[in-house]
């Protein structure tokens, strides 16, 4: 079990021209928002919106004659099913993929326009590769692992190979850890090229596998996360066996931590990135003081989020900064009521999104009214403002 830079710089003359390189940017408005020198290599500008294509097609032009009219099968949330989906249809490799209940319809509706049969089976990441499996043994298709393959690892780690070449002065790269095949193949190509250079990674706190591995311990995996692309509940043996020794220090972080980073992104970056791709924005944010004044490359691994997910993620931001808020004012259910409170919103430019009554609630008097009013402010100061003047105003309220 082994993979070498030359094994990276093989596979990237392998897919050259079929694959693109995408960009690195230095990012001022992350840098200034994290304390970092930020670099983004924009992953999510792949054709199919993520960093895994370069692994899976440097995986199927391994394949022999024999195996290629076989056909393939794979356990994917949807990335590694998209890029193998579409690099097989390019070459004519029938394609197979099983994915988990609650992969976002954007993974399941891009897989099966790139021509691959489509399987939904499992709860989870486990239950699919399960089902793959069965597949492989029933139709004599080849399994292609999403990260636990040499060949896979060795694809990902020319992304390391494209970010050094771009911004050759990083100090850290910051990469996402799902099974564990990106952040093995960047590994090795960083060290080898820059052997005083720091790779950190980045795991859901919901699914922390590489460092329960790490510690010797089962990990202790549940739940549903935004970051669902890294939601794995075991880290490969064979990426776990080369990036090991070769990772600095692994970031565990929170929901909150992802949804940040996917809205700074959309709102800073002007780019859509999905959960766990803002894993490198997340560690940054989660640890201001670990990367102050540091130069870091963060591995935007893919964009692929469902359009509501997006929107429920950037309104929940507005929530968190209280850009949009709740107040909830109890009052006599009179005419003219609602008009008298929203006068005082409206004169302090607060932009009403919603109002619901509830007058059944049984601590309000039968004459009375609670009123859910929904606003939109410039901030938290001005949130506070117009806070203040309903009480001076002598309602009655809370703010959400």
């Amino acid at each position: 079990m082994t993979v070498t830079l030359d094994d990276i710089q093989a596979a990237r003359a392998r897919i050259a021209g079929q694959v693109d390189h995408t960009p690195t940017r230095y990012s001022r408005k992350l840098s200034q928002l994290t304390g970092a020198e930020v670099w983004v290599k924009f992953d999510n500008l792949h054709f199919t919106g993520s960093f895994k294509e370069r692994g899976a097609l440097n995986r199927l032009l391994l394949l022999t004659e024999d195996e290629r009219r076989r056909g393939v099968v794979a356990a994917s949330a949807g990335n590694h099913a998209q890029a193998l989906a579409y690099h097989g249809g390019r070459l004519g490799v029938p394609v197979t993929i099983v994915m988990p209940e609650g992969t976002p319809f954007a993974k399941i509706n891009g897989t099966r326009q790139h021509g691959a049969t489509v399987v939904i089976h499992g709860l989870d990441f486990t239950g699919a590769t399960e089902e793959a499996k069965r597949l492989e043994a029933e139709n004599g298709y080849v399994f292609v692992s999403a990260f636990d393959d040499e060949g896979i690892v060795a694809g990902q780690g020319v992304c390391a190979l494209e970010f050094l070449e771009d911004a050759p002065e990083l100090e850290a790269l910051i990469v996402p850890i799902g099974g564990g095949g990106l952040i093995a193949g960047c590994a090795i190509a960083a060290k080898a090229i820059r052997p005083d250079i720091k790779v950190f990674g980045v795991e859901a706190a919901r699914y922390p596998s590489f460092t329960a591995k790490r510690a010797g311990q089962p990990p202790v995996c549940t739940g549903q996360t935004i970051a669902e692309g890294i939601a794995i509940k075991a880290v490969g043996d064979i990426p776990f066996g080369l990036a090991d020794r070769l990772i600095d220090e692994v970031f565990v972080v929170d929901e909150a931590d992802f949804e940040r980073g996917v809205s700074f992104m959309a709102t800073m970056e002007k780019t859509v990135c999905e959960g766990a791709g803002a894993g490198g924005l997340a560690a940054l944010l989660r640890n201001p003081d670990r990367f102050r004044g540091m130069k870091v490359g963060i591995e935007l691994t893919g964009g692929n989020i469902d359009a509501r997910m997006l929107a429920v993620v950037l309104n929940r931001e507005m929530v968190r900064e209280r850009r949009l808020i709740v107040y909830r004012i109890l009052g006599d259910d009179r005419p003219g009521m609602l008009s008298a409170m929203a006068a005082v919103i409206g004169g302090l430019g607060g932009n009403i999104i919603d109002v619901v009554h509830n007058r059944l609630a049984l601590d309000v008097p039968a004459k009375g009214a609670e009123f859910d009013i929904m606003v939109e402010t410039r901030d938290s100061a001005h949130a506070d403002e117009i806070g203040d003047a309903l009480k001076d105003r002598g309602y009655e309220l809370r703010m959400g």
